[in-house]
């Protein structure tokens, strides 16, 4: 990609998933892996499970990498929850690359966001724009189908894993993050990702965990077995209510529902 080669060095954001999972292969194979380093954010906002797939993914590609504690949930404006919860979680890790970057002479930052994201709530995406971080991805116009084949081209582990976010996208606006709810919502997930279920989430209303599960996974989910099954390992976790949500899984189920969106015009010629 000319967009990557063009830099002399970069750290790449690393969260886990497969989008920044292609963009550091990407870099590797752009760059070499001398002048890579993938970085991953951990915070109690953070499923274990990403962790160890980031470390898989750079592992498997030759790339160094690090990963490192934020502290967004210190910061009142992620805490809140009032809608721009993403900006001041982004801003705490561009933050920390952008000390990293300086320090090691890495010449630029640049993190997973595709073209599928411009019609998406993604406030994150100004705090990128404020630390100078750039999406490759969405620069040259690649959406998540590409993503997937890329993916499969360079046979990552994590080609087929489902959509993922943050723990605290589980919390309505105006919920306020706290280290329990990420915890309560971390154990109820990892117990129903235990009882085979692949793509889901637990979303947090005070006592009442609403349990969203992809369509096709909602008949299993109602067999009578497993729903007892759910119900005690979603109120083990601390829930008192279990409700499952038959419109099934949506991402950004609960982002406002008149978010301004923040757009990017992705080149389309590969270059600057």
């Amino acid at each position: 990609m000319e967009i990557l080669s063009g830099c002399s060095s970069v750290v790449v954001a690393l969260s886990g998933g497969v989008d920044s999972a292609v963009l550091l292969a990407l870099a590797v194979e752009a760059l070499g892996p001398d002048r890579v380093l993938a970085v991953t954010g951990r915070s109690a906002a953070v499923p274990a499970l990403d962790l160890d797939d980031a470390r898989r993914v750079a592992g498997a590609l030759g790339a160094a990498h690090e990963v490192v504690d934020t502290r967004e949930i210190d910061r009142p404006g992620y805490r809140a929850n009032a809608g721009d919860r993403c900006f001041h979680c982004r801003t705490e890790l561009f933050e920390i690359l952008v000390k990293i970057a300086r320090q090691r002479e890495f010449s630029s930052i640049v993190y997973g966001a595709i073209s599928d994201d411009l019609g998406d709530f993604r406030p994150g995406m100004s705090a990128a724009e404020r630390h100078g971080v750039r999406a490759p991805l969405l620069e040259a116009g690649i959406g998540k189908a590409d993503v997937r084949e890329l993916a499969r081209e360079a046979g990552l582990a994590v080609r087929d894993k489902p959509a993922a976010a943050c723990l605290s996208s589980r919390l309505p606006v105006g919920t306020e993050v706290t280290p329990e709810r990420l915890a309560r919502i971390g154990r109820a997930e990892e117990a129903i990702r235990q009882l085979g279920f692949r793509q889901f989430r637990v979303r947090h209303h005070g006592e009442v965990a609403r349990l969203e599960i992809e369509p096709e996974a909602l008949a299993t989910a109602l067999r009578e077995d497993l729903r007892e099954q759910l119900v005690a390992v979603v109120k083990a976790a601390g829930y008192r209510f279990v409700a499952l949500d038959l419109e099934g899984y949506r991402s950004g189920s609960l982002n406002p529902e008149t978010p301004r969106l923040h757009r990017i015009a992705p080149a389309r010629d590969g270059g600057q």
